[in-house]
């Protein structure tokens, strides 16, 4: 079942419609934004979305509004801190990945400019590729994570069905790096 029947076939809560109608597949083009997608669907493993949506504010709380370079220099308080706030997902090896992580794209931004920069360099890749690629430059990030987090950032198609309206709205946006 796709995402948009998910939607439209139950009674959600704001937070789905809102992700599906706002975020889901649309291009994100600011890092910070870029790496909190990331955050996210990292933490989403082994849970359901809806937890990570009930929650998105909560992480982005505790995470310094997903700023990659103060992520990048948290230390053990920062991460104990993590551990015991309740908002987030309480997982060692998640927080441990979102910080080294950031310390990977700060590495990337030196390199290229940005996160997206280097994102838009690798397109377009084929969904075990980009696996590879995420596999080898980050931690915590099986397929699953990779093709969610390039999915719902527009890198990957299926994020809609052909027929939800979203899907419309992203295609006429057209990005030129959009994966046909």
């Amino acid at each position: 079942m796709s995402y948009c029947d998910f939607c439209t076939a139950r009674q959600l809560g704001d937070h789905h419609r809102v992700y599906h109608d706002k975020h889901y597949g649309f291009p994100i083009y600011n890092d910070n934004e870029l790496f909190g997608r990331l955050i996210l669907e990292i933490n989403q493993a082994g849970l359901s979305w809806d937890t990570i949506l009930k929650k998105q504010s909560h992480f982005r709380k505790a995470y310094d509004n997903f700023c990659i370079k103060t992520i990048a220099c948290y230390d053990e308080e920062k991460i104990v801190k993590l551990m015991n706030n309740k908002g987030v997902i309480r997982n060692r090896l998640k927080i441990n990945a979102a910080v080294h992580n950031a310390k990977q794209i700060l590495l990337l931004k030196q390199e290229f400019g940005s996160f997206k920069q280097w994102l838009d360099i690798q397109h377009p890749k084929s969904k075990e590729e980009w696996t590879k690629l995420f596999k080898k430059t980050f931690k915590f990030v099986g397929e699953e994570i990779v093709n969610e987090f390039l999915m719902s950032t527009g890198y990957l198609r299926g994020a809609h069905v052909e027929t939800c309206i979203v899907f419309a709205e992203i295609e006429q946006l057209n990005p030129k790096w959009l994966q046909k």
